[in-house]
């Protein structure tokens, strides 16, 4: 009780009452000038509805020690808070968030006003009430879940509050937990820290396992909110341990996790109690190497967890503050006795649990066989190790003394001690002073705040690893803002150097794109960029270019390869050859015509037209050339024109033959008078007059459509693009070349009609017999032309095959031609010059009426009995000497 007199209930009973207990068995008290608050977790927490249970030797008495043995450095240190003394009331948590929440409540006291009406001394006087100490700022506590129930009530009465060891990011809200900071980084940067090594990893499929609790929760909530922000890792399962969990829980998380197998990499946040269950229940399930633990500052380097664990937990990466042992404290620790630490009320309670004995009859260990001697000396008669946390506990309580000192100094302006305006020390002022507070802590590392009152991320990167001689937990790497990992510091269950895989799908092949998964954006089926398409990203193929294919990777494109007929390909070959013998062959006709050209053969064929002639037939032949000639603007020049001119030349001078015999004879018919236009002038006249037509539509297509090349990748772009070709080429259309050919067509055409009609001359007047034959054949020919030519416009050959039938057709109409109409002439030329002699001059009107004669001859012979017709003929013959003698030079 902290107030002099009994209310009045309590009057009544004064003289029953057994004594009150000692005011401060369950908390410590330091006297001083400002006093300093402390919550830290002695014991741990009770079981069957005890509020505490066992000691907590490390995390208990080393953190409490150390801010004890903070204090007293402060005091001691001149240039800090000078003769001023920090007094501390320090309370046990026992690492409950309700009872830490009663204890917590002692803070408050001095800011509570009292209501004392009903209160009166058995005496009549005034109640005399104790003063409570005035706590201007805390230290603690150690689980965020205490920190965040305590944070709650001391913001109502602005007491500020520095934690040495609660990472919860809840706890960075500045909205809600204002008068909070912490000199351990929060979880969010372990969080990302955590993320940094699964991604240097190259693991994007991970599970993630958390102790129910705000720790655990906040950790791996953190966790999974980074890698959705930052993208890049998918969580495969999120599991949970409960506050209790029950017999099988742990095989059951095992067996979860098992239904992922690819999610081979665990993060866990977890107490290191589940930890070490986690562990146990991978090794009761045969799984010894195939996890991949990454665990956070609450694994660290405990050895506690991987006792007897070590093959399971190889391999793990753990993550830990930065920190340093501060050596002064061990020696202040080592130094502490029974005898010079009275003001640690739980220190004889460590004594006896350090040491295994037992203090007298009071004692804690009522079962210990032996008694405490009080000469054991830390260190030596027990193990020893460091807290982890001593080095931010004592950071922490230097933060609150820094924010005291600058607060004296700009408030008291050198006044020794504590000044008046520093007597009722206002929080929210005081939490202004620490969250500006900037000095070198005890692990000699910048110690600062930022806006929500968290420290900055400093870590250290750990591995646990098994060598021949030992297991030890390896320093890897740390991270300050961001990662600084040494690869080749890591080793691995399987011994091998190559870092173990926790992907859901192996990355795609070149050429391929990502189908991802929906929903799970780090799964994916990988397809291949068929046909013309390439990867243009990694999630996507597009189309190359139409003038381009894919490379062999398909990461790119290049340019498809450009092809045009090689005079070795044997589509070119045969028309070459053809084209050649038929050069050499119209070459000889030339020149045996020219040698005889005074020749009655030569002179009855009629020279003019048949040089004509044999110039559209060697233009025939020649055309060959140009044809299968690289492309190139002389050699498009060159198509346009001789393509039909060849034929035109032909067809001209056989139409104009052609039409004179018909006319003669259809003239004979009338009368004996010579029809108009039948000289050799005249058929040269009508022969070039036909020509002009071509040459003036090659003219106009000329100047219409210069003629250029043209690279044509429609025509062999194949399916597989391997085999896809650029085909070089002049540009001429197919209605183009039916153009060009359909004058030379409508010729052939034209003469083939006359050459019906003449079809019934005697065969020693003139080559109207020959002339037909040869133009039966060239239709022939051409008709066969248009089928071929036209029915392979869709084949992959098409150049090859047109080109060749092309020209194969034009050298075999100028063959036919050159056959019929002048081979029979060199043959009598060369080889039966005495055929080729004059015969007796008939005059046109003697040739005339004997055809004619000859044809009516024919008429009656079909109409008449033999007998008549020989009367009747001799009969009208006989009325005319002048017939009479046509008559005899037309049979003979």
């Amino acid at each position: 009780s902290d107030q002099m007199c009994l209310t009045n209930t309590q009057i009544q009973r004064t003289d029953t009452l057994t004594p009150p207990a000692p005011e401060n068995a369950h908390s410590i008290r330091l006297d001083g000038d400002i006093i300093l608050g402390g919550l830290f977790p002695v014991h741990s927490r009770g079981e069957r509805g005890a509020p505490c249970g066992e000691l907590k030797k490390e995390k208990g008495i080393h953190r409490l020690e150390a801010m004890l043995f903070a204090l007293d450095l402060i005091n001691k240190d001149p240039d800090l808070l000078p003769n001023v003394t920090l007094g501390a009331r320090i309370l046990d948590t026992c690492s409950r968030d309700t009872y830490a929440l009663e204890q917590s409540l002692t803070f408050v006291q001095a800011l509570i006003e009292r209501d004392s009406t009903d209160v009166r001394c058995a005496s009549g006087e005034q109640p005399i009430f104790a003063k409570p100490d005035k706590i201007i700022g805390v230290i603690g506590a150690a689980a965020s879940s205490v920190s965040i129930m305590v944070a709650n009530v001391l913001r109502l009465f602005k007491i500020p509050q520095i934690s040495y060891a609660s990472t919860a990011p809840e706890l960075s809200d500045n909205t809600r937990y204002d008068f909070f900071s912490r000199v351990v980084p929060p979880d969010s940067y372990q969080a990302q820290a955590m993320l940094d090594i699964v991604t240097a990893m190259g693991w994007n499929y991970v599970s993630t396992l958390a102790s129910e609790g705000n720790y655990g929760e906040s950790g791996v909530e953190a966790f999974v909110q980074i890698s959705r922000e930052t993208g890049g890792v998918c969580i495969a399962q999120s599991l949970k341990i409960p506050r209790e969990p029950r017999l099988g829980e742990f095989d059951k998380i095992i067996l979860r996790l098992l239904e992922t197998p690819n999610a081979r990499a665990v993060v866990m946040f977890a107490n290191e109690d589940d930890i070490r269950r986690v562990l146990e229940a991978a090794k009761r399930n045969n799984q010894t190497g195939h996890f991949l633990w990454v665990g956070s500052d609450s694994w660290g380097s405990k050895i506690s967890p991987v006792v007897q664990q070590e093959s399971v937990a190889e391999g793990a990466i753990t993550i830990l503050p930065k920190r340093v042992s501060i050596e002064a404290f061990d020696r202040y620790f080592k130094s502490r006795s029974l005898s010079n630490n009275r003001r640690n009320v739980w220190f004889a309670e460590f004594w006896e649990e350090n040491f295994g004995c037992k203090l007298g009859m009071h004692g804690k260990r009522p079962g210990s066989p032996k008694k405490c001697t009080g000469l054991e000396k830390v260190g030596r008669d027990s193990t020893y190790e460091q807290e982890g946390k001593v080095q931010f506990v004592m950071d922490a309580v230097y933060a609150m003394a820094h924010a005291l000192h600058r607060m004296h100094r700009d408030l008291c302006l050198g006044y020794p001690g504590l000044c008046p305006r520093m007597s009722n020390i206002d929080g929210k002022e005081l939490l202004g002073y620490i969250r500006n507070v900037s000095f070198n802590g005890s692990a000699k590392t910048l110690v600062v705040f930022n806006e929500n009152g968290d420290a900055p991320g400093r870590y250290d990167i750990y591995q646990y690893q098994i060598t021949n001689r030992s297991a030890e937990y390896r320093i890897i790497g740390h991270w300050t803002d961001q990662l600084h990992l040494n690869m080749n510091a890591m080793q691995w269950a399987s011994g091998d150097s190559s870092v173990p895989a926790s992907v859901c799908s192996l990355p795609c092949q070149t050429g391929e794109r990502k189908k991802v998964v929906k929903g799970v954006p780090c799964c994916w089926h990988c397809e291949r960029c068929e046909g013309y398409h390439y990867q243009a990203s990694e999630f996507t193929c597009q189309l190359c270019p139409y003038e381009q294919r894919p490379d062999q990777n398909r990461t790119g494109c290049q340019p498809i390869p450009i092809i045009k007929l090689e005079w070795y390909s044997p589509w070119a070959v045969a028309p070459v050859f053809i084209a050649i013998l038929g050069i050499l062959a119209t070459t000889f006709v030339v020149v045996t015509f020219v040698r005889h050209n005074d020749t009655p053969i030569v002179r009855a064929s009629g020279r003019e037209m048949s040089y004509v002639l044999l110039t559209g037939i060697f233009l025939c032949y020649v055309i060959t050339f140009p044809m299968i000639a690289a492309p190139g603007l002389a050699v498009c020049s060159f198509r346009r024109i001789f393509l039909g001119l060849g034929m035109c030349f032909s067809y001209a001078a056989l139409l104009t033959k052609t039409n004179r015999i018909h006319r003669i004879f259809e003239q004979g018919k009338r009368s004996v008078a010579a029809p108009r236009f039948i000289s050799p002038a005249s058929q040269l006249v009508i022969t070039f007059s036909l020509i002009s037509v071509q040459l003036m539509g090659v003219f106009v297509w000329f100047v219409a459509d210069p003629p250029h090349t043209v690279v044509d990748y429609g025509e062999q772009r194949t399916q597989d693009p391997e085999n896809a070709r650029g085909v070089l080429k002049c540009d001429i259309s197919d209605l183009s070349l039916i153009c060009s050919l359909g004058y030379s067509i409508l010729l052939m055409v034209t003469c083939t009609v006359y050459a019906i009609k003449t079809r019934g001359v005697p065969e020693t007047f003139n080559e109207a017999k020959p002339i037909g034959f040869t133009m039966y054949t060239t239709c022939i020919i051409w008709l066969a032309f248009i089928p071929i030519f036209f029915g392979t416009a869709q084949s992959a050959e098409r150049m090859y095959i047109q080109t060749a039938t092309l020209t194969v057709s034009l050298s075999l109409s100028a063959s036919v031609s050159l056959g019929m109409l002048y081979m029979p002439k060199v043959y009598i030329i060369i080889l039966h010059p005495e055929q080729n002699v004059p015969k007796r001059k008939r005059s046109f009107k003697a040739i005339v009426t004997a055809a004619t004669m000859t044809n009516k001859l024919s008429q009656l012979a079909s109409e008449r009995p033999n007998g008549e017709v020989k009367t009747e003929l001799c009969e009208s013959v006989d009325n005319s000497s002048e017939y009479r003698r046509l008559l005899y030079h037309a049979h003979c």
